[in-house]
């Protein structure tokens, strides 16, 4: 059977793939760029809704790694294409952000918790089954815009900053999602839910910071922030007052429901160069 994968060359979605591939399914995937040719696999330029095919074959599973809105309204008016299981990713900054000192992150949390509803209420109206997944901070690609652009950045000027932080992290890479999905899609798997997903390893977000250096490539200065610099910074630029003012916060999430219902047990936090594009 085929699977429908929308934004298949996401960090997560470059996992996915192969797994796919390996289970035995035909896969159509878009992306909004040209992708090299994948065994397997059917690639569609373009975006939601004007690049999806008028007539789709029958199809498995839907996953979807872009932004939910967009994408329930395009299933709620979608061709009939059988009666596939539909996964897709949210974001724990639907909690986290909730109570966000910065309206803009408000704003975010409150369009994620949108999106999970309009895609549970497209899904119930086609009676699809379905399941979305919170993820914490994405690593494992080199594509996320939370550690990788601090990994690099820390690469070119061999300085890495080590701000002061208590909250616990979790960082979950993309393939530990992208096994998710795939447990997603099984016919046994109940449907209608939200299900977190963090890594398998919650550490304090200095912690994190220092295992992040400790992955590079090159040798680098560390450099540690202080809480008044924290909080100096905070006051001088405003787009970092909501991820410094969550640095004592914990911003994790509860496994529980992952493995009693996926059987996906994520990985503890160890990266290493190629998590961040660094590899030599």
């Amino acid at each position: 059977m085929t699977v429908l994968v929308l934004g298949a060359s996401s960090q997560i979605g470059r996992f996915l793939l192969p797994r796919l591939n390996e289970a035995g399914h035909d896969v159509l995937a878009l992306s909004r760029r040209p992708q090299t040719a994948q065994p397997g696999v059917r690639w569609i330029e373009g975006g939601l809704p004007d690049a999806m095919p008028r007539e789709l074959p029958p199809l498995a599973g839907i996953v979807s790694y872009g932004p939910l809105l967009p994408f329930a309204q395009w299933l709620a008016q979608a061709p009939p294409c059988g009666s596939p299981r539909v996964v897709a990713t949210s974001s724990m900054s639907a909690q986290t952000k909730h109570d966000s000192v910065v309206p803009a992150e408000r704003a975010i949390a409150r369009l994620l918790r949108d999106g999970e509803q309009a895609l549970a209420e497209a899904c119930a109206a086609r009676g699809l089954a379905w399941m979305v997944l919170r993820p914490t901070i994405v690593y494992g690609a080199g594509l996320d815009r939370s550690l990788t652009p601090i990994a690099r950045r820390a690469a070119r000027l061999r300085v890495f900053p080590l701000p002061a932080g208590r909250g616990l992290r979790q960082p979950v890479h993309a393939d530990d999602i992208a096994l998710a999905s795939l447990a997603a899609l099984a016919p046994s798997v109940a449907s209608g839910g939200i299900v977190p997903i963090g890594g398998g390893e919650r550490l304090s977000a200095a912690g994190m910071f220092a295992r992040v250096r400790d992955s590079l490539p090159v040798a680098t200065l560390p450099l540690p922030v202080p809480r008044l610099a924290l909080q100096l910074g905070a006051r001088l630029a405003p787009k970092l007052r909501g991820p410094l003012a969550r640095l004592d916060e914990d911003l994790v999430a509860d496994n529980t429901a992952l493995t009693r219902l996926l059987g996906v047990q994520p990985r503890p936090f160890r990266p290493d160069a190629r998590c961040w594009g660094l590899a030599r």
